[in-house]
């Protein structure tokens, strides 16, 4: 028997947009949509009715905000949600605060021309929605404590932070992951360097948040800025981010060039640079993530001398890229999501002694 389509609830204020996304969605193969809402109180009734599969949320809309309404369906009755945002700066924070409270995914609402921008993003939406329902939903939970091990990240461990540098990579659901590895890094943890995929108007916003939830310093990074310990920098949205060493010391470049498999700045990219320029003295953790980027990547940089971690599948939104990096054979340990930040410090370490001795620690 064929798989039942995945059913689909479309939550929006504007008319327009509601007929654009149902006729987008509809057309998609194993897709539907089974309503439409205007507001929150109309969605709730109809989530009831219809038991949509997949919701699609606007975060600006009458009488509730989407923001409100999020939080009380994911107390209430957790689903798979894409949020549809604003390009601009209060749309960026708003949200990071959806993807806080459990949202998997945002597409971003057109601006201008929105009957063209929409057909424009037809095959984002689709692929998004699709993820979305395979995803697993988090709903926001207070701060996990820290295994026993991890308390030890607090300790010093001897890191070699001259000559030591760490690369994560991440995707859907990566906003709140690489949140979390951070939130477990000490001040003095060696220079990281990020990649997620994030449009350029919500990057620095990302950065931002980042920024306030770790005791490390988080930049939006500049051209030719030199790499520092106690430093993370996430790549800008529409960049490619490379490390490159100069002297002693190594930098951050930002390009321009074409997408690769549709990502700019692209997890491939950012690894294969730190593969060429820090080799074995670096380390590196794939996150969730939908797609295959950054499989590639870590392969090099296994092959390079460099130790890779990928994130489990059950603690993933989407195990799409980690998963993808493990079916290479590029990653030496596939651990929870609470112990990558150890286990990354463990490897910067003087004394790497601690590292699991196998490839799957649960």
């Amino acid at each position: 028997m064929p798989a039942r389509p995945t059913r689909v609830l479309v939550v929006d204020d504007s008319a327009l947009v509601r007929q654009l996304m149902t006729q987008l969605l509809g057309e998609a193969a194993g897709i539907e949509v089974v309503g439409t809402a205007a507001d929150p109180y109309i969605a709730r009734e109809k989530i009831k009715q219809l038991a949509p599969d997949v919701l699609t949320l606007d975060i600006e809309m009458p009488r509730m905000d989407g923001l409100t309404f999020l939080r009380n369906l994911m107390r209430l009755r957790p689903m798979p949600v894409v949020m549809v945002s604003t390009l601009t700066e209060r749309g960026a924070q708003v949200t990071l605060d959806a993807l806080a409270l459990g949202a998997v995914d945002f597409i971003a609402k057109p601006r201008l021309d929105v009957v063209q921008g929409f057909h424009e993003y037809a095959s984002v939406l689709v692929e998004k929605v699709r993820q979305a329902a395979r995803a697993r939903v988090v709903p926001a939970v207070a701060a996990r404590p820290l295994p026993p091990e991890a308390q030890l990240a607090s300790q010093p461990l001897g890191y070699r932070t001259t000559d030591r540098l760490l690369a994560i990579g991440a995707s859907t659901g990566g906003t709140e992951a690489i949140r979390e590895v951070l939130a477990r890094m000490p001040a003095d943890a060696p220079a990281i360097v990020i990649a997620q995929h994030i449009p350029g108007a919500f990057s620095g916003a990302f950065a931002e948040r980042l920024n306030r939830h770790s005791k490390m310093t988080v930049v939006h990074v500049e051209h030719d800025q030199p790499l520092l310990a106690g430093h993370a920098y996430v790549a800008p949205g529409g960049r490619h981010l490379r490390v490159q060493r100069s002297g002693a010391r190594w930098h951050c470049r930002l390009g321009d060039d074409e997408a690769v498999r549709r990502h700019r700045p692209s997890v491939d990219v950012l690894f294969e640079s730190v593969a060429e320029h820090a080799g074995a003295n670096a380390s590196a953790a794939l996150l969730t993530g939908m797609g295959d980027d950054g499989a590639r990547g870590m392969l090099a940089l296994r092959k390079a001398g460099a130790t890779t971690f990928a994130q489990d599948e059950a603690s993933s939104v989407v195990w799409g890229m980690p998963g993808a990096a493990v079916a290479r054979d590029a990653v030496d340990h596939v651990l929870p999501l609470e112990h990558i930040a150890h286990h990354l410090l463990c490897a910067a370490s003087i004394d790497s002694s601690a590292l699991p001795s196998g490839r799957y620690l649960t």
